[in-house]
């Protein structure tokens, strides 16, 4: 990655996370990053492209972190609580404005557009992830554990920028102890 691009690419993901995709504009992000426009469409050909390139960038942070915690060898259980207590170390982050996806999908919310695809690959990608891990649990019912994860993610990522984070961040972790503890069929 060139310099111009990679400096583009952390100028334009600060402030879209920061501020809102929409509201920040080509112009505000040539201007902040200190590059030409020749530059920026050079690396990107459109504002689209330079969205799609943020959340992807945001996409592998998580799959690397996820991946370090499984390589970690730790059992499937603790690698759920490991993936768990990241989300939840996200929401004290200086800065924290919830979840980049969630946020893209709200101001982009045609399936068919390149940014909300962006959106759904990812989400498919950690759903897929979490129910997988869940079934290394030994446990019944590994896909409905999933579902449930995602969405008490979706809850606390919602809420952690609303509010205190502390409990938020809290009874996140409760809900996905109580998956692993008290999963059966029954």
């Amino acid at each position: 990655m060139s310099e111009a691009r990679a400096r583009l690419l952390a100028t334009a993901s600060r402030l879209f996370y920061a501020e809102g995709i929409h509201a920040v504009g080509i112009d505000r992000i040539i201007a902040t990053a200190g590059v030409t426009r020749a530059t920026l469409y050079r690396h990107f050909p459109g504002k689209d492209d330079l969205v799609v390139a943020y959340l992807t960038q945001a996409d592998e942070a998580i799959r690397e972190r996820t991946g370090a915690a499984i390589a970690a060898g730790a059992s499937a259980d603790d690698v759920i609580r490991a993936v768990a207590q990241a989300i939840a170390d996200d929401l004290h982050r200086p800065g924290f404005r919830g979840c980049a996806f969630l946020n893209a999908a709200a101001e982009y919310p045609d399936a068919t557009h390149p940014v909300h695809r962006a959106v759904l690959e990812h989400r498919q990608w950690l759903l897929d992830t979490v129910t997988e891990l869940f079934s290394q649990t030994g446990k019944p019912d590994p896909e409905p554990a999933g579902r449930h994860f995602v969405m008490l993610r979706d809850g606390a990522m919602a809420a952690g920028c609303l509010t205190d984070p502390a409990p938020i961040s809290e009874t996140f972790l409760r809900g996905i102890e109580g998956l692993l503890t008290y999963r059966s069929r029954a």
